[in-house]
């Protein structure tokens, strides 16, 4: 195995690094994860800009999200064909995609029509790239790595939100579409080319059941999809972190995420760089906070969980009330803070709570639960065409607290009062 018993002791919050094939899988995370949000902010303006249709921007947020229904596929085909050559496949697309829309830049602005139609095809297969990243780290690292694996894999994301923000406001701002398209394309193969470096060395009681399985009929898809849901359901902790994925994505995410063009043109009169500057705000914190999450030893996971969702809706609530860019920008940095704890958590305790054999279809499941990110997207849309974005928003983040803590609640013995089944025997770090 990858993680041999040879290797020199290293940092214990670093020690995933000791494995060769995740030093190939960060970098290649944070050069996919720079172009997701070169691209989003790039696109996004564009599409309100040349639109002006708060609506259209939040069928922009919608398209991008697509591919969650058929998530659970793309996860039952990382079980089957190997989760780095899934995410070979996808970050190949990507790519592929990327140099259509630069070409179309530099021949003339594309209408917003076509990059409609291009965010829809992307959002085929781009929101699945989490949970695969995710899956191919468990297949890498032994589970004593997980906790700080899960905190440096969300480190991507973060460095990206600032780096990249910045940098396709920047670019987009002072050349154009089809130069800041030459840096989303750039940082796509890169991805793709380090993907392609890493090697996964298979496990021994994984060949075994190669061999069983060869020996008997192998189930449909469907039965195995099926299956998968199954599993989930049936375990309350399962249960209850995906309903916590599934909440803030709905209500969670538009706020910090998905409007915040419409909030940085319409409400703080900013312009693309400034609206890159709200990224990085958030990202700031969320970054800070999956540091803090690799160094700290001892975490329960669900508690941890639990209590940051109900940290990070407080912040969005103090968010909704803010009417200037640098008190907007200060919640951002709280609420991306609160998020980083809250995701991180909720990945190691589904990692955690899975069998290895059940791995991909779980976070395929997870990545299905996404699909309330769209739902949420459209409805504040709709919303805010009506009684605006502070009203929408302060609806959002009071709806979001009230259901964490009736899913506290609920679920008490197995989230607060006991430890799971994971972490029973013994705590993390």
């Amino acid at each position: 195995m990858q993680h041999g018993l040879s290797r020199p002791p290293g940092p214990p919050a670093f020690a995933p690094f000791r494995v060769r094939g995740f030093r190939f899988q960060w970098p290649a995370d944070l050069a996919t994860s720079c172009a997701f949000e070169m691209e989003t902010l790039i696109l996004g303006w564009y599409v309100l800009v040349e639109t002006g249709s708060v609506v259209l921007l939040t069928v922009f947020g919608v398209l991008q999200f697509t591919g969650t229904l058929v998530a659970p596929m793309l996860g039952l085909m990382g079980d089957r064909v190997g989760h780095r050559n899934v995410l070979c496949m996808m970050r190949g697309i990507y790519t592929t995609l990327a140099a259509v829309l630069m070409i179309s830049a530099f021949a003339g602005a594309p209408s917003p029509a076509f990059v409609l139609v291009m965010a829809g095809l992307n959002g085929l297969v781009r929101p699945s790239d989490l949970g695969v990243r995710m899956a191919l780290a468990g297949d890498l690292l032994p589970a004593g790595d997980w906790v700080a694996a899960m905190g440096i894999l969300r480190t991507t994301s973060d460095f990206a939100r600032i780096g990249g923000a910045l940098a396709g406001a920047g670019i987009f701002a002072a050349f154009g579409m089809g130069p800041a398209y030459v840096a989303v394309l750039g940082c796509y193969a890169l991805g793709l080319s380090l993907t392609l470096a890493i090697r996964v060395a298979p496990r021994p009681r994984r060949a075994a059941a190669s061999a069983t399985a060869a020996a008997a009929a192998k189930p449909s898809t469907w039965r195995e999809l099926k299956d998968g849901i199954a599993y989930a359901w049936s375990s309350p902790r399962l249960l209850a972190a995906m309903l916590i994925a599934a909440l803030v994505n709905l209500t969670a995410y538009p706020l910090s995420n998905g409007l915040l063009p419409y909030v940085a043109r319409e409400i703080y009169r900013i312009d693309q760089t400034g609206l890159g500057y709200l990224v990085a705000g958030f990202a700031t914190g969320a970054l800070l906070g999956s540091l803090v999450v690799i160094l700290r030893r001892g975490i329960e996971p669900a508690r941890v969980m639990i209590v940051s969702a109900v940290a990070w809706y407080v912040a969005l609530l103090v968010f909704a009330q803010m009417r200037g860019p640098l008190s907007g920008f200060g919640m951002l940095v709280l609420a991306g803070f609160a998020q980083s704890f809250c995701m991180v958590t909720l990945a190691v305790l589904l990692l955690q709570s899975t069998s290895e054999a059940f791995r991909g279809r779980i976070m395929g499941v997870r990545m299905l639960v996404i699909y309330t990110l769209p739902l949420g997207l459209l409805a504040a849309g709709g919303l805010i065409k009506r009684v605006g974005f502070h009203a929408t928003a302060t609806l959002y983040a009071c709806a979001g607290l009230l259901l964490v803590a009736a899913i506290a609640l609920f679920w008490r013995a197995e989230l607060w009062h006991a430890r799971s089944a994971a972490d029973g025997k013994r705590r993390l770090g």
